[in-house]
């Protein structure tokens, strides 16, 4: 569907996002586990990065203190709400459960250390 030279371009874009991010995190004693890129193309072919990016809602950001082989580390990222979603007995299907005050708090803040961490703001 792409053709082997598109997808050759958008396998270097990945490799060279994620390096760059992953060393930049790293010096900030985080670990990007996993994250995701989406691309598209203007009217010229022309590939760009479409989606937000290494933010905790398309990343799993790790404390690098805190990581060992084969453990699951606290995240700064969403999975406070995964965890409370996978609890709550809802089945998944619309509507959502309304999520409590004291799920959405924890997460935000670990958002904001997320982002205190890699910043320094």
């Amino acid at each position: 569907m792409l053709g082997e030279a598109r997808a050759n371009e958008i396998r270097d874009a990945t490799i060279a996002l994620y390096t760059e991010a992953a060393n930049f995190a790293a010096c900030k004693g985080i670990i990007i586990a996993d994250t995701k890129f989406e691309f598209g193309t203007d009217e010229a072919g022309k590939l760009y990065l479409i989606d937000e990016a290494l933010t905790p809602d398309s990343s799993r950001f790790w404390p690098a203190d805190q990581y060992h082989v084969g453990s699951n580390p606290p995240s700064f990222d969403k999975q406070f709400v995964r965890d409370w979603l996978e609890t709550s007995g809802w089945n998944k299907q619309p509507p959502a459960p309304h999520i409590p005050q004291d799920v959405v708090q924890r997460t935000t803040a670990k958002y904001r250390e997320a982002a205190q961490r890699l910043t320094g703001a």
